[in-house]
């Protein structure tokens, strides 16, 4: 769900960028899911 929303964002990360981000920048990577939920209409 979470790349679904990322397209549907038009946010282009894929799985390694957004797994670095997970473990080095969490407030990066709490952002990204936040606009994906969003995009997903959640």
């Amino acid at each position: 769900r979470l790349i679904a929303g990322l397209r549907k964002a038009s946010i282009g990360l894929d799985r390694r960028v957004l797994a670095d981000l997970a473990v080095h920048d969490k407030d990066a990577f709490a952002a990204v899911v936040t606009k994906a939920k969003a995009a997903l209409g959640g």
